[in-house]
């Protein structure tokens, strides 16, 4: 998109960013993109987040049908977290901010970063 198509400011681009843009919700759907699917698999592979916040994120992303939360009845219980089609149509954009940062973002600074 060119520069002058870009207004200034897209309330449904707004919302977007404030979805997809809160702490951790990057990580989460990148884990759940990468085919984790277990709590304990998606906690283990986001460094530093709380097992609350975990559970409030995907939450969160489950009220904004991104995520969907499965439950199998066994015992114990079994609970795995899937994307829904809108969850798996953020591909493309956790791709191209995952290149934007590879680009742009040095890798000193993601070290120095805090969680």
């Amino acid at each position: 998109m060119a520069p002058d198509e870009l207004g200034a400011f897209c309330p449904l681009y707004h919302r977007a960013v404030e979805i997809i843009g809160r702490r951790w919700t990057g990580a989460i759907v990148r884990a759940l993109l990468s085919g984790l699917t277990r709590f304990s698999e998606i906690a283990a592979a986001i460094p530093g987040i709380s097992d609350r916040l975990l559970s409030e994120r995907l939450k969160e992303l489950e009220a904004e049908d991104i995520v969907e939360r499965c439950v199998t009845p066994a015992t114990p219980v079994r609970v795995d977290y899937r994307l829904t089609e809108k969850g798996r149509a953020l591909v493309d954009v956790v791709e191209a901010l995952s290149a934007w940062a590879a680009r742009w973002i040095a890798p000193a600074t993601t070290a120095s970063a805090r969680p």
